[in-house]
């Protein structure tokens, strides 16, 4: 026989730090980071504006919480392992947390006061590469240069009007039925020998520039052959 309701609420999942920081992370994800507010972020949680401000100081402190989250699903390299799968496997893994967090990517770099996932994650990167034999000075270019190239494709991908295999195809007709062929013919020739081609899709761009960045900085190690930077 089933208990009558007593009809008193469920009991409510306390608030913590760590719950408003993720809620500030959903909420971003939704609408951008304009959209998070304290008055969205307690509107979300459920709670009054004043019990988000018991658990974070103020806005500032939530977007340094919510970025050193993000930069703790980013893959951390091993300085013990072949520094060019290491460099590989974070590029790769920065990309995708971006794609999923598209609004972090201008907050990754500009924070003043990093948290412990994002200094944690830097000193890995520089010893994977300090360990690889690149000098302290090459270790600054090295990941400066994959930074730029990492953080600029993900923001090129998510900027891009589609997403996916074949997704490009019916954007790109679109622009093309806006100006006669002789007009742009290289662009033409971009557009139907590569763009428009089967299963077509920008993210796989990305293999290539990191493979040849990836190169590049494998010739600049000492007795590798040529010293690209010095």
């Amino acid at each position: 026989m089933s208990k009558p309701n007593s009809g008193r609420p469920a009991p409510r999942m306390p608030l913590t730090r760590e719950r408003v920081l993720r809620a500030a992370i959903d909420v971003a994800d939704a609408g951008g980071i304009g959209s998070l507010t304290i008055r969205s972020l307690a509107k979300a949680l459920g709670v009054k504006p004043m019990s988000v401000y018991y658990h974070v100081a103020n806005k500032d402190e939530i977007l340094d919480g919510i970025v050193d989250l993000v930069s703790s699903e980013i893959q951390l390299p091993s300085p013990g392992g072949d520094w060019r799968a290491e460099m590989w496997r974070r590029a790769d893994s920065t990309r995708r947390v971006l794609r999923c967090h598209p609004w972090a990517i201008g907050l990754l770099e500009s924070r003043v006061t990093p948290g412990p996932a994002k200094l944690r994650h830097l000193d890995a990167t520089i010893a994977t590469l300090r360990a690889a034999g690149f000098s302290v000075a090459m270790t600054a270019h090295a990941s400066a240069l994959l930074d730029s190239y990492t953080y600029g494709f993900a923001l090129q991908e998510v900027s891009l009007p589609f997403r996916g295999p074949g997704a490009a195809t019916e954007v790109t007709e679109s622009i093309m039925e806006q100006f006669a062929a002789d007009a742009y013919p290289h662009l033409v020739e971009m557009a139907t020998e590569h763009i428009l081609q089967p299963g077509y899709e920008f993210g796989d761009e990305f293999e290539f520039g990191l493979n040849a960045i990836l190169d590049a900085l494998a010739r600049s190690l000492p007795g590798d052959g040529d010293q690209l930077l010095s």
